[in-house]
């Protein structure tokens, strides 16, 4: 029996997140994963543990996943299996054996997210898919970079989300928040962290829309930063947007 680490990407439109739930509440991609697995494992059950909990509509690159399997024929041929047995909107990337203790969520030093944004009057069904249309107005990117800056740091992020777990703490290490346009109309919105709080990003980016819009200047948008106060917050950006890009270890 070997454990393995397992980098997958999805699609997760169709899918009501990454954790497996109970059936009636609709796919998910660690039950895809695990049905997966047991084909390729003369039925038996398999368990996938998952580096982050991407919520219903989230997509993915870089999720990482690990697990158990009585496997004889190479990684290489492992990916091939999997991907022969798993919908068209989820891929293995790679495959490779790790140490037994390697956990996806516990052993990481942090998340890498892109939030993308297409700013432009005509609608763009394509980029829709995995973009938040915002018109009007044309943001101001400027004003939208500045007010990122202010999430650089360790901080108190009670204002953007809750903690994940019960008993969890908000205080969270933002490396990196910064923008990236794309053609005309594109908007990449990129954040790395430590970890992430529940919802943490999309409201995150729900707030920075009001600072492009004008509705907010970047020192009010500051002041939300530092008042860990969840309802001072804007409205909560939709899933299709947000890519989980890469989980560091």
């Amino acid at each position: 029996m070997a454990r393995y680490k397992v980098i997958i990407e999805y699609d997760g439109t169709d899918y009501v997140g990454f954790q497996r739930q109970a059936p009636e509440a609709g796919p998910t991609v660690q039950g895809e994963l695990e049905s997966a697995l047991a084909a390729i494992n003369r039925r038996e059950a398999v368990t996938v543990f998952g580096a982050g909990r991407t919520d219903s509509g989230v997509h993915a690159a870089g999720q990482v996943v690990a697990f158990e399997l009585n496997w004889a024929h190479g990684s290489e041929t492992l990916v091939r299996a999997l991907n022969a047995n798993l919908p068209p909107a989820i891929a293995v990337k790679s495959a490779e054996e790790c140490a037994p203790d390697f956990h996806p969520r516990y052993s990481a030093k942090g998340r890498r997210y892109r939030y993308s944004i297409w700013n432009a009057p005509a609608r763009s069904p394509l980029r829709e898919r995995f973009a938040w249309r915002v018109w009007p107005p044309a943001l101001n990117v400027s004003a939208m970079a500045d007010a990122s800056a202010r999430l650089v740091g360790r901080k108190d992020f009670a204002a953007f989300g809750t903690a994940p777990d019960e008993d969890g703490h908000t205080v969270r290490e933002v490396r990196e928040a910064r923008w990236e346009t794309s053609g005309e109309s594109g908007l990449d919105f990129y954040i790395e962290a430590d970890a992430f709080l529940h919802r943490m990003v999309r409201s995150i980016v729900g707030t920075l829309r009001q600072v492009g819009a004008g509705d907010l200047t970047p020192d009010e948008f500051g002041a939300i930063v530092d008042s860990k106060d969840r309802s001072r917050a804007g409205t909560t950006a939709p899933p299709q947007g947000l890519c989980l890009i890469e989980v560091l270890y």
